[in-house]
């Protein structure tokens, strides 16, 4: 488990002044939203905006563009519980005139395009009444069969060497090549996939090339799967009675892969993690004590895969946090600060009777998957789920003695304050047989 560090409170990040004729905040300096702070100590971080700014953080991307970071858990409830006064809908930013097209954040943050992810009100619904039932058609004993050949296929790669980084051997691609599986690709086209994506979420100077490659790959989907409808989800949407296009279906497509990818990848690393370095709940794993489920329900309160996620979008001028939100402004969803709110925090220990994490075990409280009307759909939460807990079993099962080869000092982040991840986790195990060898 992530504890709060014993060390003094790190300052906050750099702070840098709004530019000239700001639409959303001319009151308190911006926080700049980069640096290595975000990947080293994300939760000193919290705790200096939290002295600093209060639940709301006025903050600064790239280029100089402002927003709003919310970072108090009732805060967040409060954007994500509001879809009419903070709806999805980046078409309302009142940053337009100031967005290269080359920026950075761009796929991320997104255009007004007519996709699950980028719409709002009555044309958001009519795209989950496609998709949800598209997902909710994924056999789970199908899916958790997919998961255990696929982690068993790359476990295969590597048992016999005794050594293995499973970021890139294991975690990034498992959920990838699942996912392609239940949506229609051929298993060849999964480390390809798996390529673009990770591009598209680190939003650096390949974001933009990354973006338009993805989407190549589900317009030739789309195209197949309409000459040759399967058991998969693509199938199921495009035999759903209403009418939509193909470009809806391919953004459609492309929201589901990317939302679940490297996501789903951190998520089995940052428990993996938890596992290695942590030695406390590693014995406790080992004696039985506490179980798989309970390390990835951790993670997601601890060092939940999305740290921040984009966004809202104010409809009109309003007050949140004790800032005054302009129409327009975007607001960016701290998940990660709020699950660690110490309000939050003091309530939960109350309730459970206990300060650990351990009385959040069986919690479901927590906001990794966000809330509201534009949460993650439950169908894609559970699958994520079935692949994090069956990879990690199988892993488990295969390798049972996993230990790190670095110093845990070592193991280095992502470098995205929006995305927790490891770039590495470097491993070494007794060499095994391949699973299809004869014992």
């Amino acid at each position: 488990m992530t504890r709060p560090s014993s060390a003094q409170p790190a300052p906050a990040p750099t702070p840098t002044s709004p530019p000239p004729g700001c639409p959303a905040h001319a009151g308190p300096a911006a926080v700049a939203l980069s640096g290595p702070e975000f990947q080293t100590d994300p939760h000193a971080v919290h705790r200096a905006m939290r002295r600093d700014h209060g639940p709301v953080v006025p903050v600064e991307l790239p280029g100089g563009i402002p927003a709003w970071l919310v970072i108090g858990y009732r805060e967040v409830h409060r954007v994500t519980s509001d879809a009419e006064l903070y709806p999805r809908d980046v078409s309302l930013w009142n940053q337009w005139p100031n967005i290269p097209d080359d920026w950075p954040l761009l796929p991320m943050v997104g255009r007004p395009l007519p996709s699950i992810y980028f719409t709002a009100g009555e044309e958001h619904r009519r795209h989950v009444r496609m998709v949800v039932p598209a997902l909710e058609g994924a056999d789970p004993f199908e899916t958790r069969g997919h998961c255990e050949e696929l982690a068993d296929r790359l476990i295969d790669a590597v048992c016999g060497r005794g050594a293995a980084d499973l970021v890139a051997d294991f975690c990034e691609p498992l959920p990838v090549l699942v996912l392609a599986r239940l949506v229609g690709f051929p298993d060849d086209e999964g480390a390809d996939i798996a390529r673009v994506l990770k591009d598209l979420a680190d939003g650096g100077p390949e974001a933009q090339s990354a973006h338009l490659r993805f989407a190549e790959h589900m317009a030739k989907l789309v195209a197949t799967k309409h000459a040759e409808p399967g058991n998969d989800i693509t199938s199921r949407m495009l035999a759903f009675p209403e009418a939509f296009t193909d470009e809806e279906y391919m953004l459609d497509l492309m929201a589901i892969t990317a939302a679940g990818h490297l996501t789903t990848a951190d998520w089995i690393s940052n428990s993996l993690r938890l596992m290695l370095t942590e030695s406390e709940f590693g014995d406790s794993m080992a004696r039985g004590r506490r179980s798989v489920g309970e390390a990835t329900t951790e993670v997601l309160w601890e060092d939940t895969p999305t740290q921040i996620l984009a966004g809202r979008w104010a409809v009109r001028d309003t007050r949140l946090g004790d800032h005054h939100i302009k129409a327009g402004d975007m607001l960016l969803l701290g998940l990660g600060a709020a699950n660690t709110d110490p309000l939050i925090r003091q309530g939960a220990a109350a309730v459970a009777g206990a300060a650990d994490a351990s009385a959040r075990s069986g919690s479901g409280a927590h906001l990794a998957f966000s809330h509201g009307e534009y949460r993650c759909p439950f169908p894609a939460q559970e699958i994520a789920e079935t692949i994090v807990r069956t990879g990690i079993e199988v892993l488990l099962d295969r390798l049972p003695d996993l230990g790190l080869a670095v110093a845990a000092e070592d193991l280095v982040r992502r470098p995205s304050a929006f995305l927790r991840g490891t770039t590495s986790l470097p491993v070494r195990f007794t060499p095994v047989r391949t699973s299809g060898d004869p014992s």
